[in-house]
């Protein structure tokens, strides 16, 4: 019990930290947004403060993996970020302006939910510091998965700002794997969480597995219903093309394109 004690501890108070020091850019700033860099190296430091107190090798491969996810996701949305404005599902989840709404609003409806989901998220990093691996070939099982989800951020993100550049582009991104899902990035983002749910937790018996899933499912329900594509795609579809996309293209799980309905810049 005192394990346990220690590795939620510690775990929680490096979501903490982060969240406090986010906030504080974020009032300096005055954009809550900055939470979305913050949200990657906050669970690289769980990670690491598992792997330090478990000392094993399965500890130190998943600071690589998350490593690896966050370095890539954190420092790809610092790049799109700087120099823009309020990410538009923020300022409707705070319903305004940071400035409008005040720091109080802010930490009551972003920091201590992205700081709570921190810890939620990071149970599979917390159960691989409390349990020896019982399943060895489940873990290069959920390698594998987490090498698909990274595949489908990296050339998601590669496609659509190659998109971007192309002054003959049609009026929505239909191109390679996003005209099999409208939000290939998220869908990547939660293989990545479910490949670590299985390195972290089922390696190690069905009893973790089963008290973790948690972890996985409420990453999945954060990047398709809370602050992930249900969210944008409120404001998405008001864009021209963009009804008559989504009717042709699953929203989140890769599936082919829908026949007759593809569009010619496509």
């Amino acid at each position: 019990m005192s394990d346990l004690a220690l590795v939620a501890g510690v775990s929680l108070a490096v979501a903490v930290v982060v969240m406090v020091a986010t906030a504080v850019v974020a009032a300096r700033v005055g954009r809550v947004s900055v939470v979305d860099v913050a949200w990657g190296l906050a669970l690289v430091g769980v990670a690491v403060a598992c792997a330090i107190i478990a000392s094993d090798w399965r500890g130190w491969l998943l600071v690589a993996l998350v490593g690896v996810w966050g370095a890539r996701l954190s420092s790809h949305i610092f790049s799109r970020s700087r120099g823009h404005g309020e990410d538009p599902r923020y300022a409707e989840i705070l319903g305004g302006s940071l400035p409008e709404v005040g720091m109080k609003v802010a930490v009551r409806k972003v920091f201590l939910v992205q700081g709570a989901a921190v810890w939620l998220v990071s149970l599979p990093l917390q159960a691989a510091a409390l349990s020896d691996v019982d399943l060895p070939w489940v873990v290069w099982l959920g390698v594998a998965v987490w090498a698909v989800g990274v595949f489908f951020e990296t050339v998601g993100d590669a496609q659509l700002t190659a998109y971007k550049g192309d002054p003959d582009r049609g009026p929505v991104m239909d191109r390679g794997l996003w005209g099999w899902t409208r939000h290939p990035n998220y869908f990547g983002d939660s293989c990545v969480w479910w490949g670590i749910w299985l390195v972290g937790s089922l390696a190690s018996g069905w009893l973790p597995g089963v008290l973790t899933v948690v972890a996985p499912v409420a990453m999945t329900v954060f990047l398709v219903w809370v602050t992930g594509a249900k969210l944008l795609e409120r404001t998405m579809m008001q864009r021209p093309g963009y009804p008559e996309y989504a009717a042709r293209t699953s929203m989140f799980v890769p599936l082919p394109p829908r026949r007759g309905t593809r569009s010619p810049a496509g």
